[in-house]
Formats: structure tokens, sequence, C-alpha cells
């Protein structure tokens, strides 16, 4: 029993605690340095205690880090988002265009630079996890018992191994993905697997897990979990194997919002997935098939998401908004169906 309290105590303290229960968390994707912010104002309106950042946070699409660095400092210099930032705790992932280029893996030649500058940017504590190895990938725990919300923020980049490219299907516009079959090939690489997988045992009542590119659509001709399906298939039979309950996806990279669902019968209740991404970017996605899709369509306007925390009846509210703070989508889910 004493060697199971100690194993118990490791996996706890490997991620930050946070005392306090958090009621609402906001969350959004693609937000371009140059154009306008008012969606700050917007999101700021619905009083998240907390902001996830899920990827695009700038468009650097660079190899020069002093050119990464000076577009990171005009989000910082944005009126409006300087103003969030000042009241509403930020924490985020990347995905490509503010690793460094479109679509890049562990190939990035800077990727080492963009982690610091990355780590830097969001005031990452200098005795963070995070500081003491590669990648940017981190956790955090907010409250405690039957209202304890678990953050995992992963990292799609930075250990990523190559894609396949090809002509997925017809309705694809240009030369896309095909999947990558090799076994030896990776999104979370072998250090951030074995991480995840405790992270995954660690007590929580909900868990948000992070990903800047969709786990469940597999249709699309874009980036995805699915382009590596042993890596997918991985990732659920992860969740099924350390019984993790609550479990949530969140995602972003798409350019549009969409809110999608899979039953995996090893897991035991259903996986939800909400994509927000368009906070200011041109918005596409009209027609696009997702078998997994829990609305009529997909919402094609700029947009961000939260996730509301009905503590006393025990239950989630999973939303989008607009970027004028009107709601586009809710589903209440009973928070003891994810289990």
């Amino acid at each position: 029993m004493y060697k199971s309290f100690l194993i118990f105590l490791f996996l706890v303290c490997s991620a930050p605690l946070h005392a306090e229960s958090i009621n609402k968390l906001a969350f959004g994707s693609c937000l371009h340095q140059n154009k306008p912010q008012f969606i700050w104002q917007s999101i700021q309106a619905q009083s998240p205690d907390l902001f996830v950042f899920m990827g695009d946070n700038i468009y650097a699409d660079t190899t020069n880090s002093k050119v990464m660095y000076k577009k990171y400092q005009k989000l910082a210099n944005a009126k409006e988002f300087k103003a969030f930032r000042e009241l509403i705790p930020i924490y985020a992932v990347w995905d490509d265009h503010d690793f460094g280029q479109n679509d890049v893996g562990e190939q990035n030649p800077i990727k080492n630079e963009s982690e610091k500058i990355f780590l830097d940017f969001f005031n990452v504590a200098d005795d963070s996890p995070a500081r003491q190895r590669s990648g940017i990938y981190d956790s955090h725990i907010f409250g405690s018992g039957n209202n304890s919300v678990q953050l995992i923020l992963l990292d799609t980049r930075f250990f990523r191994g190559p894609t396949v490219e090809g002509k997925l299907n017809e309705q694809c516009p240009r030369k896309n993905y095909l999947q990558q079959l090799d076994p030896k090939v990776t999104i979370l690489g072998d250090e951030q697997w074995r991480w995840l997988e405790k992270q995954l045992q660690i007590p929580a009542q909900v868990r948000i897990i992070v990903s800047s590119i969709q786990v469940i659509p597999d249709q699309h001709c874009w980036e995805k979990w699915s382009n590596f399906p042993l890596e997918r298939e991985k990732l659920f039979n992860l969740i099924a194997s350390t019984n993790a309950n609550g479990v949530v996806f969140i995602s972003g990279d798409r350019h549009f919002a969409d809110v999608s669902s899979i039953n995996i019968e090893q897991i035991g209740y259903p996986l939800y997935e909400i994509t927000s991404s368009g906070m200011n970017t041109k918005i596409y996605g009209k027609g696009e098939q997702n078998q997994y899709r829990v609305t009529q369509d997909n919402f094609q306007t700029r947009n961000f998401g939260m996730i509301e925390f009905d503590w006393e009846a025990s239950a989630l509210k999973l939303q989008l908004y607009n970027d004028k703070s009107n709601q586009l989508f809710e589903k209440v889910i009973d928070i003891e169906a994810l289990n």
C-alpha cells in the first residue's frame, strides 16, 4: 500500500496542481498577428477562467528565429491581446505555422529555437518540467476530487515524423496526404508517449486533451491523426488500457469549427472532439465530409470554443461561439457517462 501511495504521489506531482476548480475553459486557434483581434473581447465577455491557445497562435512561417521572435512581439503588442492576457491565464500548444513552417514536423531546422521562444512568450516557469525536456508538451490539474480537471497539452510537431504525400481523393484540391504506415514513424515521440501514459493514470474527473490537429475526423485531405493510423490507434488503445475516464479532445488548425464523436468499444464511453479554428483568419470547410460529425454541418465562421463545467449537476457543456460571442452550438454531457 505504501508503494502504491508513492507511485500515486509521483504521478500527481508530475503535473502542476492548481487548487482552484474551474468553471469555464475557453479555447481557439489560428490567429494572425497582423489582423484585427477584437475576438479577444468576445471571449472575455464569456468570463472564462482560462484560455487554451491550440496552435497557429501566430503565423511565423520562417526558418529565421529572429523573424519568429518579432512576430510574437507583434502579437504581444496588440492592444486587445494585451488587455485579455492581463485578466485571463493562457495555456498553449503550437501547430505548424508558429512552430516554423507549413505542415512541418521534426525536420524543422529551428525547432529548438522555436521551443525557447514559445516557452518564454507564454511565461512557462523556469522550474517547469516542460523546460527540462524537448518539446512543449505539458499538463495541469485544476481543482480536486469530483471537481478536478486535467488539462493535457500535446506537442504534435517537435517529434512528428515524415508524412506520405499523395492524392487522397478527387475532392482534394492538390497533393495532400496518404496514410503513413511505417511503425517506426511517430507523432508524439517515445518520451512523450511514456509521459502521456503516466498522465492518464492521474486521478481526475475530466481530462481535456489538447491536440493541434484533429484526432477523430478521418476523411478530409489535410493534416490529421489518421494520416498516422497506427499512432491514432495507439492513442485510443492507451486511453483504454489506462482506464482513463472523462476524456474530451479539443483541436484547431482547420479554419472552421466542428464537433465530432466516436465510439471505441474498448474505451466504453463516447469520445468527443471540439474543433475551434479561425479566430481572425480566412474560413474554409464548405462541403467537407466528416462521418463522425454530431451536427448537420461544420461552422464556417470565425469562432472560439468553450467547455463549461456544471459541477453541481455533474455535467459538461460543450460550446462554440462566433467572433461576436453568439452561441453556435451547445451539447450537455453527463460527466458520469464518460466513465
